[in-house]
């Protein structure tokens, strides 16, 4: 593999970019919005802005990986030439289903297709393409320039080569791939999510505040973000997204999302991208919002 398409430009689409470029790839990064696509951009010179004064690139090679990467807003422009699509597009399932019945028309045969998604089902995707055989998921940690891990879903059609490939490519990523099977939220978010929705209703109870919810987790369990902070940088929506995956696909109460979250997405409340979420955000710094807003009524 040579040359991969990356379809999104949003956080996770500009990280995928940013990594392949790094190690090599050339890369289509597309988006059918041009502001997304430019804002994509100045995120991955910040970030390599970054790598260059932590002396884990040079300035050259700085300029040697934005040159590997070039912007597309024509889906049929940016899969010309390629070898893998990586589609990280929002998480919703008919968008994904959508995006790969137009990937599987118009790419080669051998191409693979890739999804990072973090909880949808990749039989369900690679059912709707013509070579489910060749479609897998490669589920990113974010942010994915620093995140070791990906999780490398096989579908119940994925080949034993297109999984090997995937793995050694993730290698030649410097990540450190886990194989698992496809089932709802795969690994990490089926541990995580419930987690995640449990802080939420210890919240919703009163049983204690944001700031003192995130700090048991940090200093009792040693975890270097506490699970609201967590959740508010995932995006709560992306979080609610994936519980009503879970939910749907065990059938289980347990995965129930808690109201509270559902109404935050509900006005707005997002999280970092919105502003605003179980923290206040301000050019990325957090402030603690009043703690009545999250009790139960």
């Amino acid at each position: 593999m040579k040359n991969v398409a990356v379809i999104g430009a949003g956080t996770m689409g500009n990280g995928i970019a940013h990594v392949f470029a790094q190690y090599g790839y050339g890369v289509n990064l597309i988006d059918l919005q041009r502001t997304s696509l430019d804002k994509g951009i100045v995120t991955i010179t910040k970030n390599l802005d970054r790598q260059v004064s932590k002396e884990v690139i040079s300035e050259t090679e700085k300029g040697e990986i934005l040159g590997r990467i070039t912007t597309f807003t024509e889906m049929s422009e940016g899969l010309k030439n390629i070898d893998l699509v990586v589609e990280a597009a929002t998480e919703n399932v008919d968008l994904k289903l959508k995006i790969f019945k137009d990937l599987s028309e118009k790419t080669a045969d051998h191409v693979i297709l890739a999804t990072n998604t973090s909880s949808i089902s990749i039989t369900q995707i690679a059912a709707v393409t013509n070579r489910p055989d060749k479609v897998i998921g490669m589920h990113f940690m974010n942010p994915v320039p620093v995140m070791k891990l990906v999780e490398i879903i096989r579908g119940y059609s994925t080949s034993d080569s297109v999984t090997n490939s995937i793995m050694d490519l993730s290698k030649k990523l410097n990540k450190v791939p886990v194989e698992v099977n496809d089932y709802p939220g795969f690994v990490a978010n089926r541990i995580l999510m419930p987690m995640i929705n449990e802080a939420i209703y210890t919240l919703f109870e009163g049983v204690a505040g944001v700031e003192e919810i995130d700090t048991v987790m940090k200093l009792g369990m040693a975890h270097p973000m506490g699970p609201l902070q967590l959740a508010d940088f995932i995006g709560l929506d992306v979080c609610l997204a994936i519980l009503k995956v879970l939910h749907d696909g065990f059938g289980n109460p347990k995965y129930a999302p808690c109201p509270l979250l559902v109404n935050m997405v509900t006005a707005g409340k997002k999280g970092i991208k919105s502003g605003e979420g179980f923290y206040s955000w301000t050019h990325g710094t957090k402030d603690l919002i009043v703690a009545d807003n999250f009790k139960k009524s």
